[in-house]
């Protein structure tokens, strides 16, 4: 086991507060990692690094950070829209790679993140590059999956999930989505990478179909999305999953997943609370619910950032297959196309093609 720290740069110190978590996790949080360097060219951000993240260099140029710090590694916190280009940068000078999900919000585009990776290990063996996916990280979520990776309860057979944000008043989700790829690749990426990974990541599709409603945005119908939608995914070999993303709860954050087996069904989350605190007074029992996706899987980032670091210092398989996550990302698009069109999308191999 390596004893030394892992150069990290961070690009990106905005989007929803999730990047400077990321900084904030790599530079006070994980042991093995030492924070060099950071990239942004929003001013108001560069001003919070310089304050929030001691001995860190701030760059207003990402290319400018890849070419005069001192790394091994870049985190990819930036938008969705940028994932792609700033990996591929990252990739090609052989650094080690931690990107957001998703990788791109096209498939084309995802894989050619996973080629560029594949060309650059002949140079650089030993580079590694995940895509972040945090609910992988989870102890809830890793429980729930040894357990039926061992056969406790039989073979998964229904598979159910939901991401429901809390309710933005803001008018964010509105503008965020002219970019963010529509709400299955973007709130249901969690949910599809779970899907697989409880089902099976080289398990191939059926069918799919999406349907969804722009119930307080309305503004989403210009860019194609919707704030709730309902998915149904049909696997071969007999697996199907049932996926429900929101952007509208007034409680909070609610995410939950539920795996049906031959004897028995695994839940997480299914009583979402924030805490284990629970006010019973004239109004009733109430217990307070996580306002936000960080807050529910705070300690997911931090194992994230750490098994990132630890399999980059030892030379270890990344805890995620890059692959899978462009499958994923094909998943959303899929969806999201079902969305727009109101058609059952049935897949004949690799091809999709509707069917009237």
């Amino acid at each position: 086991m390596s004893s030394q720290k892992l150069r990290v740069g961070i690009a990106g110190l905005g989007r929803m507060g999730k990047c400077k978590r990321h900084a904030t996790n790599f530079h006070e949080l994980t042991i093995r990692a030492n924070v060099v360097a950071a990239s942004t060219p929003d001013e108001a951000e560069r001003i919070w690094g310089a304050e929030n993240l001691p001995g860190v260099q701030i760059y207003s140029d990402y290319d400018e950070m890849l070419e005069k710090a001192d790394l091994e590694a870049v985190v990819v916190a930036s938008v969705t829209a940028v994932h792609a280009e700033q990996a591929l940068k990252a990739i090609k000078k052989g650094y080690h790679v931690l990107c957001e999900k998703p990788l791109s919000i096209d498939v084309e585009v995802a894989q050619s993140v996973v080629t560029a990776y594949e060309n650059s290990l002949q140079k650089h063996p030993s580079q590694k590059v995940m895509c972040g996916f945090s609910r992988r990280f989870d102890a809830s979520y890793r429980e729930a999956h040894t357990r039926i990776e061992n056969g406790e309860f039989g073979s998964p057979i229904v598979f159910r999930s939901q991401t429901a944000d809390l309710h933005d008043s803001s008018g964010f989700f509105v503008e965020y989505a002219k970019t963010s790829g529509g709400i299955f690749v973007d709130c249901s990426i969690h949910d599809i990478d779970l899907m697989l990974w409880f089902l099976g990541e080289n398990r191939k599709l059926k069918s799919l179909q999406a349907v969804g409603v722009a119930a307080v945005h309305p503004g989403l119908e210009a860019s194609h999305d919707r704030d709730n939608a309902i998915a149904t995914v049909e696997f071969e070999g007999g697996k199907v999953a049932a996926l429900y993303c929101s952007r509208m709860m007034a409680a909070g954050q609610e995410d939950t997943t539920e795996v049906i087996c031959e004897r028995g069904s695994v839940r997480v989350n299914m009583q979402v609370r924030k805490n284990h605190v629970e006010v019973h007074d004239s109004r009733g029992a109430i217990r307070e619910l996580p306002q936000h996706y960080y807050e529910r899987f705070r300690e997911a980032f931090i194992t994230e950032a750490s098994e990132f670091t630890a399999c980059c210092l030892d030379n270890t398989l990344p805890p995620i297959s890059l692959q899978s996550s462009v499958q994923a990302v094909a998943i959303g698009q899929a969806l999201q196309r079902s969305l727009i069109s109101g058609e059952k999308l049935f897949f004949d191999g690799k091809e999709i093609k509707n069917r009237h």
